[in-house]
């Protein structure tokens, strides 16, 4: 492009705008124009801005709002927390105070105290080839060997042998576990035997001919001097004549559940002892209750 192309284009240029600017200063067209597109303009930029401002603020306290809540939330579980564990800790308490209160319904008479003792342990060290269970109580506070050891629901064992604070309770199942028992209904005796663990318990030198029912109880007959007369101990599971001797062979089951104990009482001998009267009502009945609330013979 040539110098005078250029000028003649310039020229032509500054003619046209030097008109547009008196038709303009005429008319105020162009002004009116140029307000409202920088008003149009100016708007729209400040309408985004206080769009954008807008939402970084919502942003931004919507953030705070939700630490707010995440902190509520945390905190709201840690109460929840604790309170489950207070609810578990009072209805494990509930079902202790029940077990104990269940436990002091045991009935005795003056030649026998009950002292509570709470289960530490199953099978434990060097006892762990017997059927046991440790106790919290030893010889300094009440628990010496061949004490009786019950729940409200019978018999449980015997004290084998104690520490000053602890003790080992030789559980009725163990083999051998030997107590002089007497059948609730027919009066039939013989000496009851454990088997083991998971094992039905055996009745030995019960005389045939004499009658004995299943689901008949065996209570302590007293007769080994190891035990009160008459607590329950097991429930009869079969009774058939033996093919080897003149004795039955009585099966039966105890009444504890000696898995899930975790209380029991002691019977420690008081050295009291009631004459027996001739004709004088009998010495009150020790050991838990019977079905039905019935009392054994003496």
């Amino acid at each position: 492009m040539t110098f005078r192309r250029i000028f003649l284009i310039a020229g032509l240029l500054l003619i046209l705008f030097l008109g547009m600017l008196s038709w303009n200063k005429r008319t105020r067209v162009l002004d009116d124009v140029a307000t409202t597109l920088g008003l149009e303009v100016t708007g729209g930029a400040l309408s985004l801005v206080n769009s954008v401002k807008d939402t970084v603020r919502g942003t931004w306290e919507h953030y705070f709002d939700l630490v707010g809540v995440r902190e509520e939330n945390q905190r709201l579980k840690a109460e929840i927390q604790d309170m489950q564990a207070r609810l578990l800790a009072t209805g494990e308490e509930l079902a202790e105070l029940q077990r104990l209160r269940r436990l002091m319904e045991l009935p005795s008479n003056d030649a026998w105290k009950a002292v509570g003792a709470r289960v530490l342990a199953g099978r434990l060290g060097p006892n762990g080839i017997l059927d046991s269970i440790t106790i919290n109580r030893g010889y300094t506070t009440g628990s010496r060997p061949d004490t009786p050891v019950v729940t409200q629901l019978g018999l449980v064992g015997r004290v084998l042998r104690a520490s000053p604070h602890s003790a080992t309770v030789l559980l009725l199942t163990d083999p051998g576990s030997r107590i002089a028992v007497i059948s609730q209904e027919g009066r039939v005796s013989g000496i009851l035997s454990g088997q083991g663990s998971h094992q039905d318990l055996e009745v030995r030198f019960a005389q045939l001919g004499t009658p004995v029912n299943p689901g008949e109880v065996l209570v302590t007959s007293g007769l080994d001097g190891k035990y009160p007369k008459g607590i329950p101990v097991a429930r009869v599971i079969s009774a058939e004549p033996s093919n080897y001797n003149q004795f039955l062979t009585i099966k039966a089951q105890p009444l504890v559940d000696l898995r899930t104990i975790e209380e029991v009482l002691l019977l420690e001998p008081t050295g009291i002892t009631r004459p027996n009267m001739p004709g004088g009502p009998r010495p009150p009945f020790v050991g838990p209750l019977l079905p039905g609330n019935r009392q054994t013979r003496s």
